[in-house]
């Protein structure tokens, strides 16, 4: 399986923008989940659904200004990004995870990682 992470770019402080995810090939996965890395910092665990049954679970940096959504039939993940901050920028990741519920902040638990997006608040 191959995911294509897509939808970052260059927005302005107080703006929105929505990332997908696109899964490519057959795959059977607990999670997927959204992470970002800004230059010089550690990847940060954002948002994650449960591919089967839908619930979700958020960052708390992130929770209220962000949404995760998923459509199964044609395997895209979204992030909806809302009330975006300069601190916001970074390139965008989305992985799969066969791991547990209170492991899903964890990225060594995600096993295939998209190739990341960038986004670019300015101030």
């Amino acid at each position: 399986v191959q995911l294509q992470a897509s939808g970052g770019g260059l927005v302005q402080t107080g703006g929105s923008l929505r990332l997908s995810c696109a899964a490519s090939g057959g795959f059977s996965v607990s999670f997927v989940g959204w992470f970002r890395q800004g230059p010089g910092k550690e990847r940060e665990f954002l948002a994650a659904i449960r591919w089967n049954g839908g619930a979700t679970y958020y960052a708390d940096s992130v929770k209220g200004r962000f949404t995760i959504s998923k459509d199964n039939a044609k395997k895209l993940t979204y992030l909806q990004m809302n009330g975006l901050k300069p601190s916001d920028t970074a390139v965008y990741f989305c992985a799969l995870s066969n791991g547990i519920t209170s492991s899903v902040s964890a990225p060594r638990m995600y096993h295939t990682w998209g190739q990341g997006t960038q986004v670019t608040v300015s101030s």
